[in-house]
């Protein structure tokens, strides 16, 4: 079983899928296509994706029983001890926001001092 997802890939590339996999959904592609073949899709995916992302993930012999690639996610897949993890980058503060002060807060003074 093979499912391929996009997310703003221009529509030539969806109507190219279409040939090979089922769209049962806008965006997300399935099909059980053979490694030869899945392999030029993902290939031909990557080429005309454009400013889109796309997720490809299959059906394989190891103990998840599936396996993924992405283009162009922030999410990123990663080995750990033989299990395919997504490695999501953190969250940062909003761009702007005021950095946080050193030291106690004043309602934790209050509570340890008494009310002032």
């Amino acid at each position: 079983m093979t499912v391929i997802v996009l997310t703003n890939c221009p529509p030539g590339l969806r109507g190219f899928l279409t040939r090979w996999l089922l769209e049962i959904s806008p965006g997300v592609f399935v099909g059980d296509p053979s490694a030869r073949v899945r392999d030029v899709l993902w290939e031909e995916v990557r080429q005309y994706a454009g400013q889109g992302r796309a997720l490809l993930t299959h059906s394989t012999d190891n103990e998840q029983g599936f396996t993924f690639r992405t283009h162009d996610h922030a999410w990123q897949p990663i080995d750990h001890e033989g299990l395919t993890l997504i490695h999501r980058p953190s969250a940062g503060p909003p761009p702007g926001a005021a950095p946080e002060k050193p030291g106690w807060s004043n309602a934790s003074k209050r509570r340890r001092f008494g009310r002032r």
